[in-house]
């Protein structure tokens, strides 16, 4: 009986080898088929999508130089202004009278000043013959000199009332949208008044202010001086609208700030933004999408080809050259379109399989066919890989 049972498991455990034997030998023409992805490096912009808000490009409160009644309004509110452009007109009646009385104060220092120049040049030629002494010649002189500075302070006095009649036409310092007046005919202005009159914005172009992480921003200058990524402040910056629409018109990164924000541990980065229709007003949210670096031998791998386990760890499935699957532990870090960047565990020449995934596992043997265009994401020229801001 003992003889029978021993010789019942050599022929199971004979038998159990003979089938794995008969499946690792699997012909060819057996094996499954499945279609893969040969991955290839390709130049890949990192981009950040930065929540921001537009600021004007230029800001103008204007204000009078001069006390008086509003005579006039001569803009429509709303509109656009040029710059010296009137916008309002002040009762100028006392200014006028000012610069008349001051131009006649010239007329007559420049009166006294002849006389005193001809009176000099009598008593120098009359000193020569002993008709006049050495000190009325130097009074003289001193008149004349004085009647000179009367009329330099005549003349600056002239120039001043000019200045203040001039003040009472109130003019736009910039070009631009003007808004709201704050005041209407008949009010009372005063010089230098700490509310003004109205509010003129260049629209165009436009800032749009936006955020980024210290963090973050410390992260990619590390990746910078490594080599690890290239210099892409020059791209130009996406706008998107708040409806998730993009803006028609590009933008281009004009500085980051020297300073760190203590509340939200963020620095401000300034993009201009050409804004020929004024779509974008003062105020808006907007989110930036912002070039953060160039990798010049990225690799991307089409999402069908990476799995994820329940502890979120990723894996893909890749054919060896003798044409056996083995599964990769990989590690990718954002979405390029319908692709994985992957950061490590994948190189190129790596085949991923990416269609057939239920027909195999590691160790079989199978049949790769190599996707077709219409199959495998599209992968021209410089990708852009675009992680959302926070």
């Amino acid at each position: 009986m003992l003889n029978r049972k021993i010789l019942a498991g050599l022929l199971a455990v004979s038998s159990l080898l003979s089938a794995c034997s008969e499946e690792s030998a699997v012909p060819p023409g057996m094996a499954p088929q499945v279609t893969v992805v040969t991955l290839k490096s390709e130049p890949v912009t990192l981009t950040r999508e930065l929540p921001g808000r537009t600021a004007p490009f230029k800001v103008a409160e204007v204000r009078p130089q001069v006390n008086g009644i509003v005579k006039q309004q001569l803009f429509r509110e709303g509109g656009q202004v040029d710059s010296n452009q009137p916008l309002y007109q002040l009762d100028d009646a006392i200014y006028r009278a000012d610069r008349d009385s001051a131009q006649a104060n010239l007329q007559r220092a420049e009166a006294a000043m002849n006389i005193a120049r001809l009176k000099a040049e009598r008593t120098k030629d009359l000193i020569g013959n002993g008709a006049v002494s050495e000190q009325e010649n130097d009074s003289a002189e001193a008149d004349l000199q004085e009647a000179r500075a009367n009329v330099a302070a005549a003349r600056a006095e002239l120039q001043r009332a000019r200045i203040q009649l001039d003040y009472a036409r109130i003019t736009s310092p910039i070009s631009g949208r003007i808004g709201k007046s704050a005041v209407t005919q008949g009010a009372l202005v005063t010089a230098n008044q700490s509310a003004a009159l109205a509010t003129v914005q260049q629209l165009d172009p436009i800032y749009v202010d936006v955020t980024q992480s210290a963090a973050e921003l410390l992260s990619l200058r590390r990746a910078l001086d490594a080599g690890a990524l290239a210099e892409a402040s020059h791209l130009p910056v996406k706008i998107l609208l708040e409806d998730g629409s993009e803006f028609a018109h590009p933008g281009k990164l004009e500085f980051a700030d020297a300073s760190v924000d203590p509340s939200t541990g963020s620095v401000l980065l300034r993009v201009v933004v050409p804004n020929p229709d004024h779509m974008l007003l003062p105020g808006m949210y907007v989110r930036a999408v912002v070039g953060s670096g160039v990798r010049d031998n990225a690799i991307l791998v089409p999402q069908q080809g990476i799995a994820r386990d329940p502890k979120g760890n990723t894996s893909a499935m890749v054919v060896t050259p003798e044409n056996v699957v083995a599964q990769r532990s990989v590690q990718v870090s954002r979405t390029v379109g319908s692709r994985w960047l992957v950061e490590g565990g994948l190189q190129a020449g790596d085949r991923v399989v990416v269609a057939g995934l239920q027909k195999v596992r590691p160790g079989a043997p199978v049949r790769p066919t190599e996707a077709t265009d219409e199959q495998q994401p599209a992968a021209t020229g410089d990708t852009q890989a675009t992680e959302p801001g926070v």
